[in-house]
């Protein structure tokens, strides 16, 4: 499906105007999901730029919005703050996307996946009917970078960004569950979960051990992992490819839970 594109601000947030950037399917239908995606980025990238992930969704018909969530890359709790914030006037107003019938879903890769699931855990104490799934796409969760899986980052050149970037987004001083959702202890409640990473992805490894944290808790999780070689680890670690060997299958993966949540 042909997708357009359009930035507009929503200017009624709590936290301030927020520039966003929507991805939406041209033949979109009424109640089409509404997906509020965080992009990543080391939890130090700003500003909007085009994201592959976004347009692959909304060509399944969804409604997609990028925020800058993360203006001047600023450190927890303020990113997580403007993307709750962002989240609780959608899911009062929806800003003119979607309509009354429309599922409200977040989601976002790596650094924007670890955003996703604290805005979760937050819509779970304080908007729990409002938040339908969340959909987290290689999510950066565990500060302490030691999983086996991480151990490879070094051969994409990314542990050493990742490891300025957890330095940077917790130079506040707190370690609060909602920056390090994969320390957090009550996942009871949290809305259902889509998960998606890919064997040689070094963020693989955190990824699987919160979906299963998650079902644990009693969570409806969706998990799915590509094959090694479909070029997933390119939508955090360099210049993605909208076409690539992935795409297919995150439109066909977040497809499948949009109807498992609808019908449940």
């Amino acid at each position: 499906m042909p997708v357009e594109i359009k930035d507009m601000t929503f200017d009624k947030v709590a936290s301030g105007p927020v520039s966003v950037r929507v991805y939406q399917g041209a033949e979109y239908a009424k109640g089409a999901p509404v997906l509020l995606y965080f992009h990543g980025g080391a939890f130090m990238q700003s500003g909007l730029t085009h994201c592959p992930l976004a347009e692959c969704i909304a060509g399944t018909g969804a409604i997609v919005a990028v925020p800058n969530y993360n203006e001047d890359g600023s450190v927890f709790p303020q990113p997580l703050e403007t993307g709750f914030s962002i989240f609780s006037y959608l899911a009062k107003k929806r800003a003119g996307l979607g309509d009354r019938k429309s599922l409200l879903l977040i989601g976002g890769e790596e650094a924007g996946g670890n955003v996703a699931a604290g805005v979760a855990l937050k819509a779970r104490d304080h908007f729990a009917d409002e938040l339908d799934g969340q959909v987290l796409l290689s999510p950066l969760l565990d500060p302490f970078m030691a999983t086996p899986s991480f151990r490879k980052a070094d051969a994409i050149g990314m542990r050493s960004r990742w490891a300025d970037g957890w330095s940077h987004y917790l130079s506040g001083g707190v370690c609060h569950p909602y920056a390090a959702p994969s320390m957090c202890s009550r996942l009871t409640g949290l809305a259902p979960a889509l998960i998606l990473s890919s064997e040689d992805d070094p963020l693989l490894d955190e990824g699987l051990g919160y979906a299963a944290s998650l079902s644990a808790a009693g969570v409806n999780v969706q998990q799915h992992v590509l094959p090694a070689g479909t070029g997933w680890p390119t939508i955090y670690s360099g210049t993605p490819n909208g076409a690539g060997n992935w795409a297919g299958v995150v439109a066909d993966q977040f497809s499948g839970f949009v109807h498992n949540i609808s019908t449940a």
